[in-house]
């Protein structure tokens, strides 16, 4: 996206509210990554399709520092779930701070660790999974989650424009890029879903299991 459209987006959009400012600030603080932060116009759009969804449950594969855990949490059916994965356990301590600070760390539990085996351990159906972890990895994450989707249900993959590089030509033939872009093709001939990628920031694809 051109950076004086960007900037529009983001001046004419709702601003983040305190808690996520904080969290946004911290997260550059105390971690080196704080440009993987969805931010405040994607994670706005996040807890607003949350809330037109209003699951009762949702599984996050990836948290970082739990920014788009608390946007997709806002749109929680009352007595509704987030689980939220992920591996590096260094995080734990900011992701549980910014939770209670937005007052739903009743709502979201946060799992360290292999998504594969809690995914497994854990055995719930979900209204919405959200996938932002390893680039790489994105159809293996894909076909792990697909059975615990409920009919009807939606997956929403992040950064999957990843800055440009999956419609350049050639194609890069780094990991990520390849992860993301045969992600897409699989998601685009898969018969079991329909989808769109919406170009905002680095690409959110929006699948609902048919």
């Amino acid at each position: 996206m051109k950076e004086p459209q960007n900037r529009y987006i983001t001046d004419f959009s709702q601003a983040q509210d305190p808690v996520l400012d904080w969290l946004e600030k911290q997260t550059h603080l105390r971690t080196n990554h704080g440009r993987m932060l969805c931010g405040p116009v994607v994670g706005k759009l996040l807890e607003m399709i949350s809330g037109m969804i209003a699951p009762d449950s949702i599984l996050e594969l990836g948290a970082f520092t739990g920014y788009s855990s608390i946007c997709l949490a806002r749109g929680l059916k009352d007595g509704g779930h987030l689980h939220s994965i992920e591996i590096n356990d260094e995080l734990e301590d900011l992701i549980l701070e910014a939770h209670a600070k937005a007052g739903l760390q009743e709502k979201i539990t946060l799992h360290l660790g292999d998504a594969e085996e809690i995914i497994k351990s854990l055995d719930i159906k979900y209204d919405l999974v959200f996938i932002d972890a390893n680039k790489r990895e994105y159809c293996k994450y894909y076909n792990m989650v697909f059975d615990y989707v409920k009919p009807g249900g939606y997956i929403l993959a992040d950064n999957v424009l990843w800055d440009g590089k999956v419609y350049a030509d050639p194609l890069p033939a780094d990991a990520q890029t390849q992860g993301i872009y045969n992600f897409n093709k699989l998601i685009k001939e898969d018969p079991r879903v329909e989808n769109v990628i919406i170009p905002l920031r680095d690409g959110l694809n929006l699948i609902r299991k048919k």
